[in-house]
Formats: structure tokens, C-alpha cells, sequence
């Protein structure tokens, strides 16, 4: 990878700090964030073009207007993510049930009573930043996984925000293996992203809407390895209620049989994209590495 200017990096903390401050004091932060993201629409057209074909693999039976659709509701969500994520320094405890509510939080606690730790089986769906960060201030801190940002000014900003609520932030690298065994070890949860496309050499190929999926197996494995409890977890928008439902489901059993068990876990966050495909991070090229012999896809 280029080496980053500094020139480059303070130009985008300074950006990002001006439009997390507008957000967070504008009174209709929502369409402003919907603006910025108007501006990402038309200034990168390989994201929708990735997003249209998803859901052409994904829903071939949809006419032009519903993917459409689709893709509008996904950048509307993405407007929810960084405004909310703009209000993180005054939502506490007191405020918090404001924003966001629990669905299904008996299976977190019945995983809790195993005493092995729990695996969030999160994804780009809903409001991942907001889901770990309501259910320490709703439950209890708990550790995320993510992969540090290129511009480390950047990384500090947003792992400032992501603590705020007592959460500790794991940098994907050499040394956020130990702590996250710890993490389980004192029965604690820890969260981590499942949903992203990983090279042949990381991954292993699984059924995702019926099209082969390049999948981190780590999950599967540390899961097996430490016997930690699954649960897939998404902080879904209700337009009914103005607020987040923090799903919990039942956990996931876990077998040893890694490919059985990444698909197992996968299967449930289909099942989920199903439900509330307007959600979901379709302009992420999700079936970019293929199988030996298969034509790519974009």
C-alpha cells in the first residue's frame, strides 16, 4: 500500500470532525447525512454499480425500480449510522432506551450462564456501530473487533467514539488474538464483523443467497476452540417505533466442523438480509473472490 501523505490524513480528520460537529448540532441531521452520502452516490459510481450487481444475483426475479429501492434504503441507512454515530457523546444511560430497545436479550443472558463468553455474529446490517455501543450502556461493556483504519487520526476519532460507552475497541493485527481470548475467558462478549469478502487464502467457500462466499473461518474456529456462545445480533431501524430493535437470536450451534458451522452462521445472516433487505451494505462487493475456475463477478 502508498504510503499516506500526512497533508492527505489531516485534510480527512478535519472533513470528518466538521461533519460529525454539523451532525450533531444540525436539526435535520439525518438529511444532511443523507446529502454527504448523495455526494459518495455520484462522486464513486462503482459503489452502485457493486449494489445493483448484488442484488442482480441476489433478487433476479426484482424489477429495476424495486432494486432501486433497495439501494436508496441502503444509503438511507448508512445516514442513520453516521448521524447516530454523531450523537454518541450525549447518549448515556439515562437517554439511551430513546434510541433503541431489546429483542430476544433472553438468549444473551442464557449464553451469559454458560460462563465461556459470548461471540456477537454481527454484520453491516441495521446500525452495527450503535448495537455494541446501547448495549454497553443497556448491559454491559463488551469488546469489538474492527480492522484499523488506513488514516490513523481517523482511527483514533472513531475508536474515541466507539469507547465512549466503555466498550474496548480490538484492532484486527498481531495482538488482538490474546486480548479477546481474555475477553471470553472472564465471560465477557465480543463482537465481530462476518459479513465482508476475504481473500482465497484467509477464507473458505460457503452458500450466501446461493452464490459461493469467501468467509473468514476464524469465527467458526474460535468459537469451537473456546466454546463460546454464538449469537448473531443486528441493531435493525423500526419505522414504527422511530428507533433501533436490538435483535438478539437463539445461538448458534457450534459442532467443530468448521465449514458446517461457518454456514450455519451464514445461513442466519441471510435469513436476517431477507427480512430487512433495505438494511444491509449492498454496495460492499460481497462475492468479489471466487472459486478456482469461476468468472468473476464484477
Amino acid at each position: 500500500m502508498a504510503k499516506r501523505s500526512p497533508f492527505r490524513n489531516h485534510l480527512e480528520d478535519a472533513l470528518t470532525r466538521s461533519l460529525l460537529f454539523s451532525l450533531r448540532h444540525a436539526p435535520f441531521r439525518l438529511s444532511l447525512a443523507r446529502s454527504f452520502f448523495r455526494l459518495l452516490d455520484t462522486g464513486s459510481p462503482r459503489l452502485r454499480r457493486a449494489a445493483e450487481r448484488n442484488l442482480e444475483l441476489v433478487f433476479p426475479q426484482s424489477s429495476h425500480d424495486e432494486r432501486a429501492g433497495i439501494i436508496e434504503g441502503c444509503w438511507q441507512s448508512l445516514s442513520r449510522v453516521i448521524a447516530d454515530l454523531a450523537r454518541f457523546p450525549e447518549i448515556n444511560k439515562s437517554n439511551v432506551h430513546q434510541f433503541i430497545r431489546y429483542d430476544g436479550f433472553e438468549h444473551f443472558e442464557r449464553a451469559k450462564q454458560r460462563g465461556r463468553g459470548v461471540l456477537f455474529a454481527t454484520a453491516h446490517l441495521g446500525n452495527w456501530e450503535f448495537s455494541a455501543f446501547a448495549h454497553a450502556l443497556m448491559a454491559e461493556p463488551m469488546s469489538i473487533v474492527v480492522r484499523p483504519l488506513d488514516n490513523p487520526l481517523l482511527d483514533d476519532l472513531t475508536t474515541r467514539y466507539r469507547t465512549l460507552s466503555g466498550n474496548t475497541v480490538l484492532g484486527r493485527g498481531k495482538d488482538y488474538l490474546r486480548p479477546l481470548l481474555a475477553a471470553l475467558h472472564r465471560n465477557e462478549a465480543v463482537g465481530i464483523l462476518i459479513d465482508q469478502n476475504v481473500t482465497e487464502d484467509r477464507g473458505i467457500f460457503v452458500n450466501f443467497f446461493g452464490i459461493p462466499a469467501c468467509v473468514d473461518a476464524g469465527f467458526a474456529r474460535l468459537a469451537a476452540r473456546t466454546g463460546a456462545a454464538v449469537i448473531p445480533g443486528y441493531a435493525l431501524w423500526s419505522q414504527e417505533e422511530s428507533r433501533y430493535i436490538l435483535v438478539f437470536e437463539p445461538e448458534v450451534e457450534i459442532t467443530g466442523d468448521t465449514l458446517a458451522d461457518t454456514q450455519a452462521i451464514h445461513s442466519r445472516l441471510e435469513a436476517a438480509i431477507h427480512r430487512t433487505p433495505h438494511q444491509w451494505l449492498w454496495i460492499h462487493r460481497r462475492w468479489k473472490t471466487r472459486p478456482p475456475g469461476h468468472p468473476p463477478i464484477y
